[in-house]
């Protein structure tokens, strides 16, 4: 079996594949103080609780946004797993090509997810990840890896409002039944909830026109993609293990 590590600044999700299949996905959250034995521990502790021997794993690979928490990560696979882990840099083969200025400023994740988009579009793709960043990157028909957008995400967006400005109060991110909204907690509900779709509309919009491609796929991860993707039909399809899938697609391009 491989197990797929997948650090975010926010949360680290893994996933168990038995060949092509995801049969399994854990979720912890992302802690920089965690030692090497932490890390080993918890993750067989989590393998056990789903009835999974941790030495049926075969293989693990990572991708990270975090370089802080490897050394401790990489230590507990190789002590409680005995496995070298394939890490996602440069170097590894992914079959998306980088043409951005600088192709080492592009995150493992948005590689990642782009190799996983692009393999279930077989062409061109706009994917959007609704992370601690909302993140639009373009991949042309051929593979390349061709622009990238940063906007806030959807929470650092709602902790910024009610850090702040005193008077408005920490809430529940979610749809409210009308954009006319006439109380405080439902008045930034909407301005985020509809911002986000407005935001994510436009952004799609105009990748398409400038790129110029016609028939693209738009595909849509993370968290809070799912209640935002709902709601427009910019998006073709919603993928919450996308990262987790191009793992596995790395990994089968790397494997010895």
């Amino acid at each position: 079996m491989l197990l797929t590590i997948d650090v975010r600044n926010k949360n680290i999700t893994l996933g168990i594949f038995n060949e092509e299949k995801l049969v399994a996905t854990f979720r912890i959250t992302t802690e920089k103080q965690r030692t090497s034995d932490e890390y080993g521990l918890t993750i067989c502790n989590l393998l056990e609780h789903r009835n999974v021997e941790p030495d049926k794993i075969s293989a693990v690979i990572i991708s990270s946004v975090v370089p802080d928490l490897m050394h401790s990560l990489v230590n507990g696979i190789l002590k409680y797993f005995q496995i070298d882990p394939i890490v996602v840099s440069a170097g590894v083969r992914t079959g998306i090509r980088i043409a951005t200025e600088n192709p080492k400023e592009v995150g493992a994740d948005r590689i990642v997810d782009a190799v996983a988009a692009y393999h279930m579009a077989k062409g061109a793709v706009i994917v959007v990840d609704f992370g601690a960043a909302t993140t639009f990157d373009l991949v042309g028909p051929k593979g390349t890896f061709e622009a990238a957008i940063t906007a806030p995400g959807i929470e650092t967006a709602a902790r910024s409002l009610w850090a702040g400005a005193a008077m408005l109060p920490a809430i529940e991110i979610k749809k409210p039944k009308t954009i006319l909204a006439k109380d405080t907690v439902t008045s930034m509900q909407a301005g985020l909830f509809f911002g986000a779709i407005g935001q994510t509309e436009y952004i799609v919009k105009k990748l398409k026109e400038e790129s110029g491609y016609e028939n693209i796929t738009v595909i849509a991860t993370g968290g809070l993609g799912n209640i935002i993707v709902k709601q427009t039909t910019c998006v073709d399809k919603y993928c919450p293990n996308l990262t987790l899938e191009g793992l596995r697609l790395i990994y089968n391009k790397n494997r010895k």
